[in-house]
């Protein structure tokens, strides 16, 4: 008799192949930013895979956790910071291929140990496992059974933060800008340069669109260049400066009544 396929199963039949696929992506793609994606995917598919199995306290430890926290933190840490895509072939640390080796050797023995033990061994369920509860039992696991092993890690954990810091705080070199240098390099770069001093004019100020492509007006009317930004000149995108003039004669006639009567509306 066929026996009925459960929830658990038609879950890891689906994601197991999107889980594989996006490991074996995160391994082989070029960029920091496209690994850590993949990365995320495996994380939630592993977090749908505990839901399915009733750990529910697992699923949000693994979406809070791991995947809303840590891997969004290395993702800000990858946007700000910036990776390079090439790859350094000199090895800095000595014998690291063979210690990856070994690695590898002992992960593929815990990993054919934990399928030997589900398909061969004598499961006593859930039910049995944890009558308390998720939550509970893995409380009692963590601070009970394996409080050691818990603690010693979280030590570790700690060790690492404050070494990262130490690594990456440096002594300032030189004295801090004040509010005041900062206003004394402005004024001298106009006298010297004749850089205006004041902040810029947005796009679209007076003007009929207010839009990042429309050049400003300068009060005596005439366009300021400098309110587009120079990407937008660059790329050829900016409001014509054509019809930007037609645009302010075409007011300017209006202001002045020249295009209507004293009955005719503007």
């Amino acid at each position: 008799m066929i026996s009925l396929v459960t929830g658990p199963e038609v879950a890891f039949w689906m994601l197991a192949p999107v889980m594989i696929l996006a490991a074996i992506g995160m391994v082989l793609v070029r960029k920091a930013v496209h690994s850590a994606l993949l990365l995320a995917t495996v994380m939630i598919c592993l977090a749908v895979q505990y839901a399915a199995l009733d750990a529910p306290f697992l699923f949000a430890v693994q979406i809070i956790v791991y995947t809303g926290a840590i891997l969004m933190l290395f993702l800000f840490v990858l946007m700000l910071v910036g990776v390079d895509a090439s790859d350094s072939l000199v090895e800095t640390i000595r014998g690291q291929r063979l210690l990856a080796s070994i690695a590898f050797i002992a992960f593929g023995v815990l990993l054919l140990a934990a399928v030997g033990n589900a398909t061969f061994g004598h499961p006593t369920g859930l039910g049995d496992a944890q009558p308390d509860g998720n939550p509970k039992a893995i409380a009692a696991l963590l601070f009970g059974k394996y409080v050691w092993a818990f603690e010693v890690t979280s030590a570790l954990l700690i060790t690492a933060a404050m070494g990262a810091m130490m690594l990456a705080h440096r002594e300032r070199l030189t004295k801090k800008r004040t509010q005041r240098d900062h206003a004394e390099e402005r004024i001298r770069k106009y006298a010297e340069q004749g850089i205006h001093p004041g902040p810029l004019p947005t796009p679209g100020v007076l003007a009929r669109h207010n839009a990042v492509d429309t050049p400003a007006l300068l009060p005596d009317g005439s366009i300021a260049p400098t309110s587009v930004s120079r990407v937008l000149q660059a790329r050829g995108t900016v409001f014509p400066e054509t019809e930007e003039r037609a645009d302010v004669d075409e007011v300017r006639k209006l202001d002045a009544g020249d295009d209507y009567d004293e009955g005719e509306k503007p």
